[in-house]
């Protein structure tokens, strides 16, 4: 069986080779870092698209 056909940003190129990586599996979207591949993130795309949403509106902080 196949594993997910993981797809970077076109801004990912040199130097920027760390970026985050997404792929689909049935109904989620898998996101991981390129440089811990093994650490993979499963979540919905809804939830996915309310993040950016709220990031490009400037409704989003960093808590930390």
């Amino acid at each position: 069986m196949a594993g997910p056909e993981w797809q970077k940003s076109s801004f990912s190129d040199e130097p920027h080779q760390d970026c985050i990586e997404l792929a689909t599996a049935a109904d989620s979207l898998l996101l991981r870092e390129s440089d811990d591949p093994a650490a993979v993130l499963a979540t919905r795309p809804a939830r996915v698209a309310a993040l950016l949403t709220a990031i490009k509106g400037g409704g989003w902080t960093s808590r930390g």
